[in-house]
């Protein structure tokens, strides 16, 4: 299946919109183009609606609010939904601030998404209606363990059984789930933590993902969080062969996403189904 997914998304070469932030604006459209996406980046409410309209799905970063843009992803998401495009959230840093949360709250009443994907604190958040954050990183009282993976793939499901979206947690142990199945991915390297933007990045990619195979929403989800794992681990692999650091490893990143095939994610897929 997950080989299907990715091939799919090679050749179907899905244009995603991002509403994303400033900060990992150029890596996510990177990405995008490495795993055989499109990207679009606007966020101006002028052109939210016309942009949403011609691509196939949207993918919503909370990452450097402003009041312009908060209007903007209201509106691009109502299109989205409207035309039936997956919509993907990334409430980064939600809990950090009064804004960040409010904002996260608003666009979950007033849009449907497709998937969440945060950290265990973002999620953890977003399913209680507060939490804490290390800035946008999560609380290492959150992280997900072998001791508590139960009980975050309880929560996972039930959090996707009230939002209608699949949940999608990351950090050293990933759960990508819906209200009736979970996924458990151990694949990534610690060196992703180092970097800006992989977890942006990711939100991309699962847009891209979702919108080429929006039937397959959930083991899309669960291909592109392997995906990024596993080409975690190669860029670590070339950070250790050219005695790099973290600026080798953030293009090395990209440039293994850029050369991972299907096979080669369908074995080096670390996943378990619960």
């Amino acid at each position: 299946m997950f080989e299907v997914i990715w091939e799919n998304l090679r050749t179907k070469n899905p244009l995603v919109h991002c509403i994303t932030n400033y900060v990992t604006v150029n890596d996510c459209a990177n990405i995008l183009l490495a795993c055989g996406g499109s990207p679009i980046m606007a966020d101006d409410a002028a052109e939210v609606e016309d942009i949403t309209s011609i691509c196939s799905g949207l993918n919503i970063n909370i990452g450097t609010l402003n009041v312009g843009t908060v209007e903007s992803m209201g509106k691009a998401g109502k299109r989205a939904n409207k035309l039936g495009h997956p919509v993907v959230l990334d409430p980064v840093g939600v809990g950090a601030s009064a804004l960040r949360t409010r904002t996260t709250f608003d666009l979950l009443e007033q849009i449907q998404f497709t998937v969440i994907r945060g950290n265990s604190s973002e999620i953890k958040t977003v399913a209680q209606g507060s939490g804490t954050t290390k800035g946008v990183d999560a609380n290492i009282m959150d992280a997900t363990t072998d001791d508590n993976l139960d009980k975050v793939i309880l929560y996972a499901k039930a959090l996707s059984q009230k939002t209608g979206a699949v949940i999608a947690i990351t950090g050293a142990i990933d759960i990508v789930a819906d209200s009736n199945k979970a996924y458990v991915i151990r694949n990534g390297h610690p060196m992703m933590s180092k970097i800006t933007g992989t977890g942006c990045m990711l939100s991309a990619v699962i847009a891209a993902a979702c919108a080429a195979n929006p039937e397959h929403v959930l083991d899309a989800t669960a291909t592109a969080v392997c995906a990024m794992g596993l080409c975690g681990e190669a860029a670590y692999q070339k950070v250790l062969e050219t005695n790099g650091g973290t600026a080798t490893f953030r293009v090395a990143l990209i440039d293994a996403m850029s050369q991972l095939d299907g096979k080669t994610l369908e074995r080096g897929a670390n996943i378990e189904s619960r």
